[in-house]
């Protein structure tokens, strides 16, 4: 049986390092994150409820939560179909089809606000007539806003389902085809418990994206106040007439969601861990 080397203490070169580390994250991390539910509760209970009741704020948590709502189950199960699509079968162009999936994650989101206010604004856009025919509304907005929301937050799931469904083959679906299930019955009963943990980690970054997106929004609602003001766009304004109060509850809500993500995230790295040792 091979002896284990003793760890030596770390020096003073390791432990500078460390101080170094740990005050990076204090001042760019802990410190900001501190000040907003500072902020938030400085001027007491009081002010803070009435900063997050309000018809305004109201308005706006409530149509966060549509937009959110209807974007996260679309690109979630698009994007589960999408990634089962791209690892069971050969495509040609797979490169390009991966390479548009990552294209919102590096074009900045108010290009993304303008590139749909040039598609279905009814004074620019390109399909203008057919909007119109229809009747619709899109831009300046909910339809708007849920539109720009799935683009942004469409390669979540893609990304993180896709690397697990093509680890780990198809050998468990052919075996459950050969034994007689169907489609849905393989689906829910052999793929879907294999990529659980990645769907629910998608899941998540696609929740916070879809809550804390600020610029292609801000493009294509117009910012209307009690029609088209989301959350973000919500601190946004309070902020800017120094409704300080106000503005740092609904960060202090948003913080919290991401804090939330975040320990969500570790909580599912674990388990996923713990079951695969």
């Amino acid at each position: 049986m091979a002896m284990t080397r003793p760890v030596p203490p770390p020096g003073w070169t390791a432990w500078l390092l460390i101080g170094i580390g740990a005050l990076y994250l204090l001042l760019l991390v802990a410190l900001p994150l501190g000040n907003v539910f500072y902020q938030a509760f400085g001027s007491g209970w009081g002010a803070y409820v009435q900063g997050m009741t309000s018809p305004d704020a109201l308005h706006a948590i409530g149509l966060t939560l549509l937009v959110v709502g209807v974007a996260v189950p679309v690109n979630t199960a698009l994007g589960l179909v999408t990634a089962w699509v791209l690892a069971r079968y050969p495509l040609p162009g797979k490169g390009l089809i991966l390479a548009l999936i990552d294209a919102p994650l590096a074009i900045s989101p108010v290009i993304v606000g303008l590139m749909f206010i040039l598609l279905y604004s009814t004074t620019v856009g390109l399909f203008r007539e057919w909007v119109e025919w229809l009747g619709l509304k899109i831009i300046f907005a909910p339809p708007g806003i849920i539109l720009t929301t799935m683009f942004i937050t469409l390669p979540f799931v893609v990304r993180e389902v896709l690397p697990v469904l093509a680890t780990t083959g198809r050998e468990e679906e052919e075996a459950a085809q050969t034994l007689g299930a169907q489609g849905w019955q393989i689906f829910w009963r052999v793929t879907l418990p294999q990529i659980r943990w990645a769907v629910l980690y998608g899941v998540i970054l696609t929740t916070a994206r879809a809550l804390g997106e600020f610029g292609a929004v801000a493009v294509v609602s117009g910012k209307i106040i009690n029609q088209t003001n989301t959350l973000t766009l919500h601190i946004e304004r309070v902020y800017m007439e120094y409704q300080t109060v106000a503005a740092f509850a609904g960060a202090s809500l948003l913080t919290l969601i991401a804090l939330g993500t975040v320990a969500g995230q570790a909580l599912l790295g674990q388990s996923d861990r713990e079951q695969k040792g």
